[in-house]
């Protein structure tokens, strides 16, 4: 599978669990390319500040670690570098700019520099517009159709599906998080079934 392949399955899935594993062996394969120390390729260190920020939000520290703690800013950095394309690229960094603007029309500063309350008071609009947008009126009719495919070329929506599987194919949220492996080191074959003794009568 291509990556091209991989970001088209991403783009149509509702949940994780919709996406192949081919697809998300992919994506595991980024983080275990990323160096030792943060190299930013694409993302300025604002820029990154702010996906780093919006992800701890989507994705947040409890009694398991969070989107920070498996590097999906990074992961982040990477899929927008090698994987995507100019337009979809540059959606995605006008979209950072845009979060930005938001913050000082109702805050009068950065992103970054709000309070962590600010701060989800914007990403939460961020979300209701992407339902808005999703939920709206289909043309031609009276009716509210449901979407799934509405959305998907947005900075929000980008945002959301990459946080999610930055983290879930990584080695915290997959190991720590979900308990499991995303590629098994080792394959069990099927078992023998014994034929249970039949009891005379």
């Amino acid at each position: 599978m291509h990556r091209r392949e991989a970001l088209k399955l991403l783009a149509g899935a509702a949940t994780l669990p919709l996406v192949s594993r081919e697809a998300l062996a992919l994506f595991h394969q980024v983080h275990e390319q990323l160096p030792a120390s943060s190299a930013l390729k694409t993302l300025n260190p604002h820029q990154d500040a702010i996906v780093t920020t919006i992800a701890e939000l989507i994705i947040p520290q409890t009694e398991t670690p969070g989107a920070q703690a498996a590097r999906v800013n990074e992961f982040i950095d990477v899929v927008l570098t090698d994987w995507y394309d100019d337009p979809e690229r540059s959606m995605f960094l006008n979209g950072l700019a845009d979060v930005d603007a938001r913050s000082r029309e109702l805050f009068g500063k950065d992103f970054v520099e709000c309070s962590g309350k600010q701060q989800t008071q914007i990403v939460t609009a961020l979300d209701e517009d992407l339902t808005k947008v999703r939920e709206a009126v289909v043309p031609g009719t009276m009716r509210r159709r449901r979407r799934r495919d509405r959305g998907e070329k947005s900075f929000f929506y980008m945002m959301k599906q990459l946080t999610i599987v930055g983290y879930y194919t990584s080695e915290v949220g997959s190991e720590e998080e979900l308990q499991y492996e995303i590629i098994p080191s080792s394959h069990a074959g099927c078992a023998t079934i014994e034929k249970p003794e039949r009891s005379g009568t």
